[in-house]
């Protein structure tokens, strides 16, 4: 089942988090995100449904290899287009925000194209 775009914006927010503290909690990601506490519950049964993510019994939350497999995929997406904007002498805080749009919709094949022109010879 293809993943929608909040979708994708909540596994990399868990994969950042998890590297920052490791342990993860709806809590963590409602602060992180801004978003409502049911907001959150919502999305978080959508990618446990979808098997992106598991909850142990006391709440916390780990990515399965899918959903690191596939966080880490909008991360680089998002760090290399970043860091590509900022080359073209965009601020940071602009590239970055544009960043998180353009990576859940820009193609394989443009993004592989701006990685390898990002990419030192």
């Amino acid at each position: 089942m293809p993943i929608q775009e909040s979708g994708e914006m909540y596994l990399e927010t868990i994969y950042v988090l998890s590297k920052r503290s490791g342990a993860i909690r709806s809590i963590d990601i409602c602060e992180e995100m801004g978003y409502s506490k049911p907001s959150v519950s919502r999305a978080i049964g959508i990618l446990k449904s979808n098997k992106y993510i598991e909850v142990d019994k006391k709440g916390f939350i780990t990515l399965t290899d899918t959903g690191i497999a596939l966080a880490e995929k909008i991360y680089e997406r998002h760090t290399i287009i970043s860091r590509f904007l900022v080359s073209l002498g965009v601020d940071e805080a602009t590239a970055s925000e544009d960043a998180c749009k353009m990576e859940h919709i820009i193609s394989d094949a443009s993004f592989e194209a701006i990685k390898n022109h990002s990419e030192p010879d």
